[in-house]
């Protein structure tokens, strides 16, 4: 098919040019000077994207759920109390994993498109009267239907309950896309992978470490070998990996860092707000509804987005990438078939958010899904004409 792919899912992400470039080059000694090098001048710029001065960042060749586990399995003994959110398929996912590993989860299921709120993290923590809880398991954006919650509130729970638990942020599809502090919010570990706002390709998990994680670090009783982070640590202060590295990525990273704090956090963040609001819009001149059951809490992230009742919206998803080079995000769980995402972050401008809205508005026509052509496109144009103007 003519032209590139409008790859509009939540991750992976389109990779830009520089960061394409920057892996396209032989392969080093991992052992040598210059990777060293590479890794050396790496480690404090992550560090200024988690927005942290006293946290380890720390780099293992893996998915965001490798990440995960990474996280769980250096901070608990099995057997831990752990609360956990399941809001959505990824914090419903990591709960399990935690359980996975022997920790006694305490999981409160709130209904899919809802955040999680202050005011039921500190109930919950307030109740726990002899502060066994060892950790509080929290999502930052929840891929799966489009809700972030505030990390922020959540250090405030905790603060506010007086209770000792580490606070274990998945940000796999929040970080460098929407506001995260590791200092300042308190955060003992952020996870994160590559392949969303870092804008590279998969393979690398993220995470961000506190002193206090990496205190709890020492007394953690649970098994781990490629994940444990004291080899992990020790070897990154000369440059190097416990093991083979994926180099062309970190190549990437390298590059991609640049590009990200070239640009200022902030000025990626109010980029991603302006271009989700733009598709929100949109949303309601079709006549939808999202996903996300409050304004507040949709995610700047994606949206995810409703057909109406008898419409598929695999159905939807099929035609635009086979029909129009549009891949769309399914819907997961039990929003499979009635509900399809519309990624809208990474390196991304308004064009090409214009032009994905024009593909869904063609597909929904053609599927026969009520929908006035233009409607969206024109909704989405106004408020990036207002928002600039602004």
């Amino acid at each position: 098919m003519a032209g590139r792919l409008f790859l509009q899912i939540p991750g992976p992400t389109n990779l830009p040019e520089r960061v394409q470039r920057a892996m396209d080059q032989a392969l080093i000694n991992h052992r040598g000077q210059e990777f060293a090098t590479l890794t050396k001048k790496i480690m404090p710029r992550l560090k200024q994207i988690f927005r942290t001065q006293e946290g380890t960042p720390i780099i293992f060749p893996s998915s965001g759920s490798g990440a995960w586990e990474s996280c769980l399995v250096n901070t608990l003994s099995p057997g831990d109390p752990v609360l956990a959110f399941s809001i959505g398929q990824f914090s419903g996912d990591w709960a399990k994993a935690a359980r996975a590993h022997g920790y006694k989860v305490d999981l409160v299921e709130l209904p899919w498109g809802s955040a999680i709120s202050e005011d039921l993290a500190y109930e919950k923590l307030a109740a726990d009267k002899g502060k066994t809880y060892k950790a509080v398991l929290t999502i930052h954006n929840e891929t799966s239907t489009g809700v972030s919650t505030d990390v922020k509130a959540m250090r405030a729970a905790l603060d506010r309950a007086k209770h000792p638990a580490l606070l274990l942020v998945d940000t796999i599809s929040g970080l460098a896309s929407i506001d995260l502090r590791c200092d300042e919010w308190g955060v003992d570990v952020a996870v994160a992978g590559s392949q969303k706002g870092l804008l590279l390709p998969p393979g690398l998990g993220v995470l961000c470490v506190s002193n206090k994680a990496l205190k709890a670090m020492e007394s953690a009783q649970s098994p781990r070998y490629y994940f444990d982070w004291a080899p992990m640590i020790e070897r990154n202060r000369a440059g190097i990996f416990p093991y083979t590295p994926v180099t062309q990525l970190l190549y990437g990273m390298d590059v991609a860092l640049d590009m990200l704090l070239d640009e200022g956090l902030d000025a990626i963040f109010k980029r991603h707000h302006r271009l989700a609001e733009g598709v929100r819009r949109a949303v309601k001149a079709w006549g939808l509804s999202t996903v996300a059951l409050k304004p507040e809490n949709a995610s700047n992230v994606l949206t995810a987005v409703y057909l109406p009742q008898g419409h598929d919206a695999d159905a939807l998803i099929a035609l635009t990438e086979n029909q129009l080079n549009l891949a769309l995000g399914a819907g997961l769980g039990p929003l499979a078939g009635r509900a399809f995402r519309i990624g809208h972050l990474g390196w991304l401008n308004e064009l090409e958010v214009l032009a994905t809205l024009s593909g869904v508005e063609l597909g929904m026509k053609s599927l026969g899904v009520p929908c006035t052509l233009g409607s969206g496109v024109a909704a989405c144009q106004q408020w990036f004409l207002e928002s600039k103007a602004g």
